[in-house]
């Protein structure tokens, strides 16, 4: 199983899409500051997961989040549904 997995840092209002097999072992790493492009924005919480069959399925949806404004826009919808919802 592989794990398309969306990471938020509140200090700097940050977001951050990956892919892994282990998202809460990658999320330690993360905030470790093993990742060179994430290391600067710790700490990272883990907000939201979909989980792959493979790892070409899920890089692929990657890909797409990290490419494409509409598919991203929707997922932070699901991933963050109080930040995306007014209140009126």
């Amino acid at each position: 199983m592989y794990y398309l997995y969306v990471l938020y840092s509140r200090n700097c209002d940050r977001r951050y899409v990956g892919i892994s097999s282990d998202p809460t072992v990658r999320l330690l790493q993360h905030n470790s500051k093993e990742v060179r492009s994430t290391k600067a924005y710790v700490p990272w919480s883990l907000v939201y997961t979909e989980k792959y069959d493979t790892k070409k399925e899920a890089r692929i949806r990657e890909i797409q989040i990290k490419k494409d404004y509409h598919k991203r826009e929707e997922l932070y919808k699901i991933a963050f549904p109080v930040a995306s919802s007014s209140n009126g």
